[in-house]
């Protein structure tokens, strides 16, 4: 039973990623673009604008304004991508093609993963964007230890458009299910971002590949992934644009309060709804209850 008590809840999932941008406007109209998302809510706090960018009434990004900070280093600890999950791969190509339409993207390449199907762009500002669909998982495969079986194959863009992309669900975009899969993290070691995000947060190790680590709750491929690819030896985050606050979501107070106890020894903040900490190289975590108010998360 002890080992049920070190895990996060088997229903946990992935809520609003939070990017401090430089050009409000300009990355409110680009990810308006290309995910069909549209401005919820927005808040001034001091010299910041928050802003909460949604699809049916579903937040998916929280914009902070702060145009002062230096651009993205790709080199330090922070955001590697955030990925977002579609139903069906025809929503997803549709998502897919809109992003290649925008002169603003930097297409990064494309991959079957085994568990997944996934294409990667790069927004305005230097943050990475994953959009990708699941195969179910009665496809996917295990190794003998009992890591989920992951590769990365030449998945080609045009062909899957060919294949996927309907008139239809391309004019329909906004209505379709989109949300926030999971957050792939640069970090400065993955032996240390283990002993946080598996012994600390609770998500259970699902696979390790060189210089990476993917761990999730409840079976899943990965809810969060850490690798040094490009931030090997990093030490604690530089105030920059960027990735601000990556939000989790449990189903009862149980499970912030069997957090808190993993906590011990790290600085965090309860207040009864949530739990906010940060992760060694200084990255805001929120680990909440179900029902967040886009109030409360222009609050963060």
């Amino acid at each position: 039973m002890a080992l049920l008590e070190q895990s996060i809840n088997s229903d946990t999932f992935m809520d609003a990623v939070s990017l401090r941008v430089g050009d409000l406007e300009g990355m409110t109209s680009y990810y308006s673009s290309i995910l069909s998302v549209e401005p919820m809510e927005e808040k001034v706090h001091g010299k910041e604008v928050h802003r909460v960018l949604g699809r049916n009434g579903t937040p998916l990004l929280r914009l902070i304004s702060t145009p002062g900070l230096p651009a993205v280093d790709p080199r330090q600890a922070g955001l590697y991508h955030t990925a977002f999950l579609f139903d069906t791969q025809e929503s997803l190509a549709a998502t897919v093609y809109r992003a290649a339409q925008e002169s603003r993207s930097r297409f990064v390449g494309s991959s079957d993963h085994l568990v997944s199907e996934a294409f990667y762009f790069t927004d305005p500002e230097g943050n990475g964007i994953e959009l990708y669909v699941d195969r179910p998982r009665s496809a996917w495969k295990y190794a003998d230890n009992g890591d989920v079986r992951m590769d990365t194959i030449y998945l080609d863009p045009n062909q899957y458009l060919q294949s996927h992309l309907s008139e239809t669900v391309l004019n329909n975009t906004a209505i379709l299910p989109a949300s926030i899969g999971h957050v792939h993290l640069q970090v400065g070691n993955v032996e240390r971002a283990r002993q946080f995000y598996v012994d600390k947060i609770g998500f259970d190790a699902t696979t390790s590949i060189p210089n990476a680590l993917f761990a999730s709750a409840g079976g899943y491929h990965h809810h969060v992934a850490m690798n040094t690819w490009n931030s090997a030896g990093a030490g604690p985050r530089a105030a920059t644009l960027g990735l601000a606050d990556v939000a989790v979501i449990v189903p009862v107070r149980e499970d912030l309060d069997m957090l808190v106890s993993r906590l011990k020894g790290e600085e965090f903040f309860d207040n009864g709804t949530s739990v906010v900490t940060r992760d060694p190289w200084g990255t805001h975590i929120t680990v909440s209850l179900p029902g967040v108010s886009t109030d409360e998360l222009l609050n963060r």
